[in-house]
């Protein structure tokens, strides 16, 4: 019985993830207390955030957020910081936090919208090129002015559908038959198996545009991503001075992305070019005409609301009329009251995406607070503001890109913005100059991040998605796709960095 027992602690432990990951947390847990009692807090902080970058990379195995969190509780409960510490670091940064919690929550309830626009543009554009470009730019507007999860929630939840709707017709049944497993391809019939990848080609690559033009949108602006935010805060900037500040790399950058966007599919190079088959469109324009014709007046009235909603929330923005995540809860309740959703459990859905990620990032912030409290990033800030001005922001942009490549930009963002405003407060820099370091952190993580899915949540998001199995989206074909926007976004931001800003 104890046996049995025992080994249910085992099984319970970090879910399904690999015995080998299991073992590997609980050796970080033993070692830690040995290390902090024999080499120090220092050297045991350099230790911890190795361990929490290893959980940030190997998010697909586990959600960083429970083995993070174990190092987090641990390194606490050794002294390594303390919990008041953590909760200023929170608190300093709670307008991240009410981002996240309501910006998201907020887009939530526009999803309607969104999904009308995308499935239109995929519908209406019989030119892949051109579809490509479209839903790239479409992404990176969205992004600028919204969140880069949602944007590619919608995204992921159109790519499904579509898929959903063909995997029906090729395996005999009707648009609305219930209960079709899509994920199954054993009642295919065999002139549409041929078909159907070329269709998983097509959507793959489609996606894969759609999720770098979330990066080309979320780094302009202040709500694109949740370090944006946390780096306007520190540098006292509103959106409109971000957006400014930021123009001179990410204006050039963008230019670059859409024409890599249009050169991939000219070349079919990385697994680009594939094409939408006749026979899947006329399935799936079909099946939109029969959405259309059935859409109530009620549901049409919806989709003006929101597009109201969206006309307040860039203007809000824009002129910074509130908190950012206080105009999102505005736009919650905008939403929901003139669009009836009205029950507790219906608005509860509506904040399921975020606050995972949310919890996380207070994790981020007891990592960051270890870093403060044992000084470990102080030396090679102080090296680094040691070279010739000149080279300060390639150099911060260079790190912050090859840390948010392997680890989470968030986290990256998190810390280097951190010790900048330190070394700002203390009279190291200038303010001019700090803002130059401000400018190369925040491109640094948003930009080059795009080479692996650790990086950009975003594209993390679509990894572990239903549609990425569905299409065949490895980890492997993800980086392999992502290579060429990697390079040029990495160059050309660089090149920003180095001689615009």
């Amino acid at each position: 019985m104890s046996g049995t027992l025992s080994q249910s602690f085992v099984d319970n432990f970090m879910g399904n993830a690999p015995m080998w990951y299991k073992k590997t947390i609980l050796l970080f847990l033993v070692i830690n207390p040995i290390l902090v009692h024999t080499l120090g807090p220092g050297i045991t902080g350099w230790v911890l955030i190795a361990e929490f970058i290893f959980t940030l990379a190997l998010a697909l195995k586990c959600y960083p957020l429970q083995p993070g969190g174990l190092l987090a509780i641990e390194a606490i409960a050794l002294g390594m910081t303390s919990a008041p510490k953590v909760y200023e670091e929170t608190l300093a940064n709670f307008p991240v936090i009410l981002l996240l919690m309501f910006m998201v929550a907020g887009i939530y309830f526009m999803k309607d919208l969104l999904l009308f626009v995308f499935t239109k543009i995929l519908l209406g554009i019989q030119s892949k090129v051109l579809l490509s470009l479209m839903f790239s730019f479409v992404a990176a507007i969205l992004s600028a002015f919204l969140d880069a999860l949602t944007v590619t929630a919608v995204l992921i939840s159109v790519g499904v559908g579509f898929y959903s709707v063909y995997h029906k017709v090729a395996s005999g049944k009707d648009f609305g038959h219930p209960n079709h497993d899509h994920s199954l391809d054993e009642d295919l019939h065999m002139h549409h198996r041929e078909y159907l990848e070329e269709f998983r080609a097509f959507l793959r690559s489609l996606l894969m545009h759609g999720a770098v033009g979330t990066a080309l949108g979320g780094v302009c602006t202040l709500v694109g991503e949740p370090q944006n935010l946390l780096i306007a805060q520190k540098a006292g900037w509103n959106f409109l001075d971000f957006f400014l500040k930021m123009a001179p790399v990410t204006m050039p950058v963008l230019v670059g992305g859409l024409v890599t966007c249009v050169i991939l599919e000219k070349t079919g190079w990385f697994g680009y070019g594939a094409t939408l088959p006749t026979s899947v469109r006329e399935i799936l324009k079909e099946f939109d005409a029969v959405q259309t014709s059935k859409m109530t007046q009620k549901q049409k009235a919806a989709l003006i609301v929101q597009g109201v909603a969206a006309v307040i929330l860039i203007i809000a923005l824009a002129f910074h009329l509130a908190e950012v995540g206080l105009i999102g809860l505005m736009i919650i309740v905008f939403l929901t009251a003139f669009n009836g959703i009205t029950e507790e459990h219906q608005i509860g859905k509506a904040f399921e995406e975020a606050l995972p990620f949310t919890a996380l990032l207070v994790v981020f912030f007891a990592i960051v607070a270890v870093i403060h409290e044992q000084h470990l990033f102080t030396p090679i800030i102080t090296w680094v503001l040691s070279l010739d001005k000149s080279v300060q922001p390639a150099m911060f942009f260079i790190a912050n890109g090859v840390l948010s490549m392997i680890s989470d930009n968030v986290f990256v963002a998190t810390v280097y913005i951190s010790e900048v405003k330190a070394a700002l407060q203390q009279g190291a820099i200038s303010r001019e100059h700090f803002e130059l370091l401000a400018i190369a952190i925040n491109t640094g993580t948003n930009l080059p991040s795009v080479a692996t899915p650790n990086g950009q949540a975003a594209f993390l998001f679509l990894l572990t998605s239903a549609i990425a199995p569905l299409i065949r989206l490895s980890y492997g074909r993800m980086v392999i796709m992502a290579l060429p926007y990697t390079i040029v976004l990495g160059v050309l931001g660089a090149i920003g960095v180095n001689y615009f800003i």
